[in-house]
């Protein structure tokens, strides 16, 4: 293999890192956010309301650089990947987009509703996009794991419109609206205070144990989805890998519950759920790799051209420590608690 060929192949290594790894900061920092839209649907008092929005007020809007920098990473990197998926999942991804809109429009007119009514209008808009951006990107996930029907010789989708609902995908999203929901219920015990503290501290007990057996009943599903994730699992001595990753969700998890109920940490719950969030990634990273279309389209078939993914990389070497350094900023900035009548101490 020639110098030329190697570098092209890590980097093509390198951007299927770079996109998943936006990917999974765009679900670890927006999903306790959704989960927190989600979560509003259970309290009534305008007060806690108000905590849980100032809790991520300063921050929500900067969480969805990341999908953009995934979705636009995607485009650029592996245009015949883009060309692909989006056909195929066109409807929950249209779906999510505008559930995204419609609750960022909520969330800024709910401070501004003088009467009662348009207050509670806009709280519903808020609960109602939250959900249905979480379920959709559950289910766009689902039907990618599932498999898309593409036609290799004239690489075009040739699928159709509803094969993205299936059993499956639907049970990934209501999954990851669970999943949300935990890492919306942790994220309010670390930022708040009294009573709403202790009653999201209560709910992140069912939600996690909810989410445990979504992740139990996804991974003992997805194997039989197609041949080669089986393969990947259980075949050989692939089933020591299968084993260490389930024992690791556990006592990940063991610890999570212990940090909630017996230690009662205000840090520690959130910090482990998206420890659980981050090793069911790697879990799906193991089972995809290195297809980016399972199992028809490898990163290095999708790939743009060399010289294009090494322009795009000098400008993302400039770009990601920048998204990265006002990120970390912001919330070190708003770090402590919040309540509605000091904001953040």
């Amino acid at each position: 293999m020639s110098l030329v060929e190697g570098f092209s192949f890590d980097l093509t290594v390198i951007w299927a890192f770079l996109i998943a790894a936006a990917v999974l900061i765009y679900v670890i920092l927006d999903g306790f956010d959704l989960g927190l839209g989600m979560l509003f649907a259970a309290e009534r008092k305008r007060g806690d309301r108000d905590v849980m929005m100032n809790s991520v007020a300063p921050v929500w809007d900067g969480n969805e650089t990341w999908l953009v920098l995934g979705g636009g990473g995607l485009m650029a990197a592996f245009p015949l990947a883009y060309a692909l998926i989006l056909p195929a999942l066109y409807m929950p991804i249209i779906v999510m987009l505008l559930a995204l809109i419609f609750r960022g429009v909520a969330f800024e007119f709910r401070w501004r509703a003088e009467r009662g009514a348009a207050r509670a209008a806009w709280d519903a808009a808020f609960i109602g996009g939250s959900g249905l951006a979480a379920l959709c990107q559950g289910i766009a996930l689902g039907a990618l794991l599932q498999g898309i029907h593409i036609d290799k010789a004239a690489r075009t989708y040739a699928g159709g419109w509803w094969d993205w609902l299936t059993p499956f995908s639907v049970t990934v999203g209501i999954g990851v609206m669970v999943g949300y929901m935990l890492l919306g219920a942790t994220w309010l015990v670390m930022k708040t205070t009294g009573a709403l503290q202790e009653r999201m501290r209560t709910r992140a007990w069912p939600l996690g144990v909810a989410t445990l057996a979504f992740i139990g009943v996804v991974s003992l599903w997805t194997p039989f989805l197609q041949e080669g994730y089986y393969a990947r699992w259980f075949a050989g001595w692939h089933i020591a890998l299968a084993g260490g990753v389930a024992l690791a969700v556990l006592a990940i998890a063991a610890l999570m519950f212990r940090s909630l109920t017996i230690h009662r940490h205000e840090y520690w719950p959130f910090v482990l759920a998206l420890a659980l969030f981050a090793l069911c990634f790697v879990g799906l990273g193991v089972s995809m790799f290195p297809y980016i279309v399972p199992t028809e389209v490898t990163i290095w078939e999708a790939a743009a051209p060399e010289l294009s993914q090494k322009f795009m990389l000098i400008g993302a070497s400039v770009l990601l420590p920048i998204i990265l350094a006002y990120t970390a900023y912001a919330y070190w900035v708003f770090r402590g608690k919040v309540d509605p009548d000091t904001g953040y101490h």
